[in-house]
């Protein structure tokens, strides 16, 4: 009998690989960072021991999930500007807060808040569009999260980040030679919206990722206010433009893709290119609510992200699949849409697919890193389970998330994170708050 470093043991194991299907009084055998093998409690425990058994009775395991798209260090603007169209949200009050406070420090701190946010709710691995993503790597790696961090690019100067155009590019360089080999963070290129970055800029940043092959992550057709702005500048779609000068491959995480054509869902469709669906965010700002129905059925890969934190007001992966399942099944009239194994498939492979990490999470299966989330069922909004998918996407809360693993380590365990002092990250918090409330 071979020893493992641990076994994990669950009333419901749902590996998110083939037929979606449900392993009963399942376990997953892992050694170091990696899942060694899934079956049964009963099949696992005659090939493998370990003095480290987790869960049992009235647990349900599933894969880490994954937030695609996300402004991290924004989460201390939480609240600071709510229930104001997006222009005005970002022109007059955001970006002039970003203005103030952005820096190193703010960043270091606000993304601690964001990270133990995420993993006390069930995600493994976030994708970010952001500034001083070299701090956020620093930040990320000692909480124990996998992240995919974008470095920003816009075309005017951000003080204190790039006084030019030309230090975004050699900031984002910078980053990913620094950590294009880590095992928890994945650089990548951000360059922000068509409406903020010319076409040359935007081939620069393509041109990156091509010789890195890192992913690229980008805002496309949030509002109305940009399809009229881009169709005004260059008689395109967003998505049209985006095309038309090169940008569209399968590194290409297409953000919101709220005001698409059907034109534009063949382009996704054939450049497959991977979407991230913020929908909570996209409610909240009144910009309109993403087709995801069409792009799943013309085969393109849909994803959740929750966007910042200042826009949704949360990061939490469980509530955008509940809330796009069910607003997509009232706006199309058929409560087939969306299903509930759909939501979680598109939370946890698709997400993992989309941002390029698809050999390495997304799924439980031999071979792939152990980011693995073990839930409670044992609560009175969670009896009795009659489908445990549908508990997941519709009736389960991030305060029923136990335990999580990244990389095959413990990072939350009963609700506590095991790598960072929770009471120093929120103080922190207070302490911010305290400043940018003056």
């Amino acid at each position: 009998m071979e020893t493992v470093d641990c076994i994990i043991r669950a009333e419901y194991l749902l590996t998110m690989e083939g037929d979606l299907s449900v392993i009963n009084d399942g376990a997953i055998a892992i050694s170091s960072d990696t899942i060694q093998d899934v079956g049964t409690f009963a099949e696992i425990t005659k090939k493998y021991s370990s003095e480290k058994v987790l869960c049992g009775k009235n647990k349900v395991v599933f894969p880490g999930l994954i937030n695609t798209h996300s402004h991290a260090a924004m989460v201390y603007f939480r609240g600071l500007a709510d229930d104001i169209p997006l222009q005005e949200w970002l022109e007059k009050h955001i970006w002039p807060a970003e203005g103030k406070w952005m820096s190193a420090e703010f960043v270091d701190d606000a993304v601690g808040l964001a990270c133990l946010e995420m993993l006390k709710s069930g995600v493994t691995t976030y994708t970010d569009q952001y500034f001083f993503q070299s701090i956020a790597a620093k930040k990320v790696t000692k909480i124990g999260m996998r992240g995919v961090l974008g470095a920003g690019v816009i075309d005017f100067p951000f003080t204190g980040y790039a006084s030019s155009v030309e230090d975004y590019f050699t900031n984002a360089e910078n980053l990913i030679n620094e950590y294009k080999d880590d095992e928890l963070i994945t650089p990548c290129i951000a360059p922000h919206a068509t409406y903020t970055c010319s076409p040359e800029n935007y081939r620069r940043a393509n041109e990156i990722s091509a010789k890195y092959n890192v992913p690229i992550h980008t805002h496309v057709a949030e509002t109305q206010f940009e399809i009229s702005q881009i169709k005004d500048r260059y008689g395109k779609t967003p998505v049209e433009h985006l095309d038309a000068i090169g940008l569209l491959t399968e590194r290409f995480i297409a953000v919101h893709c709220v005001w698409l054509t059907d034109k534009d869902i063949e382009i996704l469709a054939e450049r497959k290119v991977g979407v991230s669906h913020c929908i909570e965010s996209n409610l909240k700002l009144a910009s309109g609510i993403a087709p995801v129905p069409k792009l799943l059925n013309a085969g393109v890969k849909v994803a959740f992200g929750t966007d910042g934190a200042a826009s949704n007001n949360d990061l939490s992966i469980l509530g955008e699949m509940s809330t796009a399942a069910k607003v997509h099944k009232a706006i199309s009239g058929d409560p087939t849409v969306l299903d509930s194994k759909t939501a979680l498939l598109m939370a946890t492979k698709n997400g993992a697919d989309i941002i390029g990490l698809g050999d390495k999470v997304g799924s439980i299966k031999a071979g792939k890193k152990a980011d693995i989330v073990i839930a409670n069922l044992n609560k009175p909004h969670l009896s009795p389970i009659y489908d445990i998918y549908s508990h997941i996407t519709y009736s389960m809360r991030p305060s029923d998330i136990e335990t999580v693993l990244v990389n095959g380590k413990v990072v939350v365990d009963n609700r506590t994170l095991t790598t960072m002092d929770e009471a120093e990250i929120l103080g922190k918090a207070r302490e911010w708050q305290a400043k940018i409330k003056e």
